[in-house]
C-alpha cells in the first residue's frame, strides 16, 4: 500500500534523492520495455509498417490530452500524489499492452500509457525542482535524467534477452511491472512531499510569461533534434552512410551513449559555467555534429558528428527543466506543463519534419535544417533567462 500520509520523522535530502532518483530510472524502464517488445507485439498482432505508424500515434495523444490537466493537477494536489498514481496507471498499462491482442484493445492502452508517461513526466520533474532546492538550488537535474537514459539501456538490453529466450511481451510485461510497483512501494516514503507554490485555485489554462515562453522555444528546438535522431539515425547510416547491415544501428547506439553521458555530466558543468552557456554550447555542438555528419558522410566522421550530437542534446532540456521549476509567475507544476507542452511539440514534429524536407530535396539537407535548429538553441539561450 502507498503510503501518502505525512511521516513525523524528518526525511534527509540525499534520502530524497535517491527516492526521486529511482523513480526517474523506474519511469525509464517502463517506457523502455514497451518500445524493446514493440517488434514482437506488432508480429504476434500481424501489423504493417504503415498501420504501426498510425497505432503508435496514440502514444502523443495521451500525452497531449493529458498536458493542461497534468500541470493542473500537479498544482492542485502536488506533485507527490500525481507521480505515485501516475507510476501505477504506467506500470498497469504497460501490462494492458503486453496481453492487448487486439487493435481494439491496443490502441486504448497505448493512449492509457501516453496519459500515464506525461502524468509522471510532469510530476517527477517537479518532484527533482523540489528536491534542488533544498541543495540550495545546486544544479542536480542532470543527474535525475540520466538515469531515466540509463534506465533506456537497460529496458533494451532486458528486451532483448526476454526476445532471444521467445519469451511472451505479456510475461515479460508482468515481470517489470512488478519490479517497478515494488520500487515505488521502497521509494514512495522518501518523495518530497509538499511543492513550492502549490495553489488549489490554479486555473487549468494558465498563459505563460516571456521567460517561460523563451524556456519553451528552447527546449522546441532542442527535442526537434532529439526527435529527428531518435527516428532517423538508422536511416541516415543506411541510405547516406551506406554503412553495412551490422553497422546501421551504430549511429543511434553512439548518439544514445553520449546524451546519457553528457546528462550525468550536466550538473557539474552548469555548476561551474552557468545554465545558459551551457545550453549554448551545447546547441554548438549539436550544429557541429550534425553538419559533420552531412558535409562529411563517411562512417568514422558520421559517427563522430552523432556522439556530438548526443553531448550536444543531453543538458537542454533538463536545464531548461530545471529553470521552468523556479519560475515566480506560477507553480512548478504549470510551469513545467508550459514548457513541456511547447517542447513536446517539437519532437511530434522533427520526425516528419526530416520526412517533407528528404522527400523535396535529400536527407542529407534534411539534416542541414536539423543543424540550424541546434543554432537556434544557443540563439534563444542568449535571450532568456535561465
Amino acid at each position: 500500500m502507498i503510503s501518502l500520509t505525512a511521516s513525523a520523522r524528518p526525511i534527509s535530502r540525499k534520502a530524497h534523492r535517491v527516492a526521486v532518483g529511482a523513480l526517474f530510472f523506474l519511469l525509464g524502464l517502463c517506457f523502455a520495455t514497451w518500445a524493446s517488445r514493440i517488434p514482437s507485439v506488432q508480429q504476434r498482432m500481424g501489423i504493417s509498417e504503415a498501420a504501426l505508424g498510425g497505432v503508435l500515434l496514440a502514444i502523443p495523444l495521451g500525452q497531449l490530452v493529458s498536458l493542461p490537466l497534468t500541470g493542473w493537477l500537479v498544482a492542485k494536489e502536488g506533485s507527490r500524489k500525481v507521480v505515485l498514481w501516475g507510476v501505477v496507471l504506467y506500470a498497469t498499462a504497460l501490462l494492458g499492452l503486453g496481453w492487448a491482442t487486439s487493435l481494439y484493445q491496443l490502441v486504448p492502452c497505448l493512449v492509457l500509457f501516453g496519459v500515464g508517461g506525461n502524468l509522471t513526466n510532469i510530476s517527477v520533474n517537479t518532484q527533482a525542482v523540489g528536491v534542488e532546492r533544498l541543495y540550495k538550488h545546486k544544479p542536480i537535474m542532470g543527474s535525475f535524467h540520466g538515469l531515466w537514459s540509463l534506465a533506456g539501456f537497460a529496458g533494451a538490453a532486458i528486451g532483448s534477452f526476454m526476445m532471444g529466450q521467445a519469451i511472451a511481451p505479456g510475461v515479460h510485461f508482468i515481470f517489470i511491472a512488478l519490479f517497478i510497483l515494488a520500487g515505488l512501494a521502497v521509494s514512495a516514503g522518501y518523495t518530497v512531499r509538499q511543492d513550492a507554490g502549490v495553489d488549489p485555485d490554479q486555473p487549468i489554462f494558465v498563459k505563460p510569461d516571456k521567460e517561460l515562453l523563451g524556456l519553451g522555444a528552447i527546449a522546441f528546438c532542442a527535442l526537434v533534434c532529439e526527435g529527428a535522431m531518435f527516428d532517423w539515425s538508422g536511416v541516415y547510416f543506411k541510405k547516406v552512410i551506406r554503412a553495412d547491415k551490422d553497422w546501421v544501428g551504430v549511429g543511434y547506439t553512439a548518439f544514445m551513449s553520449t546524451m546519457a553521458l553528457g546528462r550525468f555530466g550536466a550538473d557539474w558543468l552548469a555548476a561551474r559555467l552557468g545554465p545558459r552557456r551551457v545550453i549554448q554550447l551545447c546547441g554548438l555542438l549539436t550544429a557541429t555534429g550534425l553538419l559533420t555528419a552531412v558535409l562529411l558522410p563517411t562512417l568514422p566522421t558520421a559517427l563522430l558528428g552523432f556522439l556530438l550530437v548526443g553531448f550536444g542534446t543531453s543538458a537542454v532540456v533538463p536545464l531548461v527543466y530545471s529553470a521552468a521549476g523556479k519560475s515566480t509567475q506560477m507553480s512548478a507544476g504549470m510551469a513545467l506543463a508550459s514548457v513541456s507542452t511547447i517542447g513536446f511539440f517539437g519532437f511530434l514534429l522533427g520526425p516528419p519534419l526530416i520526412g517533407m524536407v528528404a522527400g523535396a530535396t535529400s536527407l542529407r539537407v534534411s539534416f542541414a535544417l536539423i543543424a540550424c535548429m541546434g543554432l537556434c538553441v544557443s540563439a534563444v539561450a542568449s535571450r532568456v533567462r535561465v
